[in-house]
């Protein structure tokens, strides 16, 4: 008999929509295994029992009311946590300081209206690194973010909760958020599909400003339709927004892309990054051969390409990094509360001066627009998604600050480009190391057109299914 947790967040919209299931079984499972599974993977700080259960017996009334049940909103039921950078009026958001634990906003970031607009259910707060900064989720709130494919290792970051509790079938999907990698990184080292959207494709409203462009919300699900029908769900701009895209034409939806064709495809592919020293683990370029074999056999033109950005941009990506961790405000008392990464961080962000900030910014702007110019000549590009497989817990901690951040940089030498660029990519489950860790491969495309990487990537998922392959603990 099939599980709660095995059904896709589709599938269970359709068995909620039908009364075959009840929103409130539903929650209730999901609140089951979270309290059974958490303290192991380190998906959430925060489990909201009771909103999910006022939630969920909504949910239920509106089902059991609807004249149409195929008109309610389209996640109706269906338990979909939140990250904990983002807020939820009168829930802890912690950022994941120890210097935010008590912190309880009175509102909510404009992406959780959408979510709650859709009808979802919201079981928690999912586990983030302090103030979303590094690339895995290992802080004072909470027992790390470990992927559930082996428990030793990182679920990543910055949505390293948000990828463990749908990896372990503690959500069936999950809102993220992605910076320079944050949802890419996690979909990639816990065997999951991800979505970092073109940028103005989602809002950063009211409170986390889009000044330099680099971050976004987006999806982190077990299939492309779950993904494309959260992007779906999350679209859309408010006034203020510096960044903005119009919507989709009447009649057309992320959804839909899921189930058609992507036609031939001139695919450029390349494991040139802009990072000097990182070498490329042959996990992951085995990961990139078979993405590229199985492209071409599926009909698609790929082709070898030099990456138009090189090391160049680094120093200046970085800078833009340092004064972004400034950003949260911290009690001087408390500055000391913050972990040695953050206060490294925050200390070169301060020491950054005003001129040198704004000259990183044209300097980005001035290299971006001759390579996304070159990059869009090609319908979607490939890459590795990050340079190794998943890393133990501890590993990036071990060393000084300074080193730490080397690390990162070696070990996710390609996501960043896609946010300093602001074109749409994803990352792909489709291999599998010898040890059973998952490898994911990342496709980009033009921007606006997450259509299209959202048809191949369906198209590769029909030709790979990835769904039913799940961890021990699942």
């Amino acid at each position: 008999m099939t599980q709660i947790h095995e059904l896709t967040a589709i599938e269970l919209a359709a068995a909620i929509r039908s009364g075959e299931l009840s929103p409130v079984a539903v929650t209730d499972h999901y609140l089951r295994r979270t309290a059974e599974l958490n303290e192991q993977v380190g998906a959430f700080y925060t489990v909201t029992a009771e909103l999910a259960a006022e939630q969920a017996l909504a949910a239920e009334k509106a089902v059991t009311r609807a004249a149409d049940p195929a008109e309610l909103p389209p996640l109706t039921g269906v338990p979909i946590p939140v990250k904990d950078l983002n807020m939820v009026a009168d829930v802890r958001l912690t950022l994941g300081s120890v210097t935010y634990e008590n912190n309880v906003p009175d509102t909510d970031d404009y992406v959780v209206t959408k979510l709650k607009d859709a009808g979802v259910v919201i079981t928690g707060k999912t586990s983030t690194p302090e103030f979303g900064l590094p690339c895995y989720t290992e802080t004072r709130i909470g027992p790390p973010a470990r992927t559930p494919w082996d428990l030793s290792r990182s679920a990543g970051g910055s949505s390293g909760g948000a990828a463990a509790a749908v990896a372990a079938g503690l959500a069936p999907a999950a809102q993220g958020s992605d910076g320079a990698g944050s949802i890419r990184i996690p979909a990639s080292v816990c065997g999951l599909f991800g979505i970092k959207p073109s940028r103005g494709r989602v809002s950063k409203g009211p409170l986390d400003p889009d000044l330099e462009g680099l971050s976004t919300n987006g999806p982190i699900a077990r299939t492309v339709a779950d993904a494309a029908l959260l992007l779906d769900v999350m679209t859309g701009n408010y006034p203020g927004d510096m960044y903005t895209l119009p919507p989709l034409p009447p009649g057309e939806s992320f959804l839909g892309y899921a189930s058609r064709p992507p036609g031939r495809l001139r695919i450029g592919r390349t494991l040139q990054h802009p990072i000097p020293g990182a070498g490329v683990h042959p996990d992951c370029v085995k990961a990139y051969e078979d993405a590229s074999n199985l492209l071409a056999s599926l009909g698609h033109e790929v082709e070898d390409i030099a990456l138009p950005l090189g090391e160049d941009v680094v120093p200046f990506f970085e800078t833009l990094f340092y004064v972004r961790a400034t950003l949260t405000p911290v009690d001087p008392s408390q500055e000391h509360l913050l972990l040695p990464l953050t206060r490294y961080l925050r200390e070169r962000g301060r020491a950054t001066r005003a001129p040198d900030l704004y000259f990183a910014l044209a300097y980005l702007q001035f290299v971006s627009r001759p390579a996304i110019a070159a990059l869009s000549a090609y319908d979607a590009i490939l890459t590795p998604t990050v340079a190794q497989p998943p890393r133990p817990v501890g590993y990036f901690d071990e060393v000084d600050p300074a080193e730490n951040f080397e690390r990162q940089k070696r070990f996710t030498p390609w996501t960043a480009i896609y946010n300093l660029s602001g074109l749409p990519s994803v990352s792909v489950p489709l291999h599998w190391s010898a040890e059973d860790l998952p490898i994911g491969v990342m496709l980009a495309g033009r921007m606006g057109e997450e259509g299209s990487l959202i048809s191949l990537s369906a198209q590769l998922e029909e030709a790979r299914p990835w769904k039913d392959r799940h961890p021990p603990l699942w």
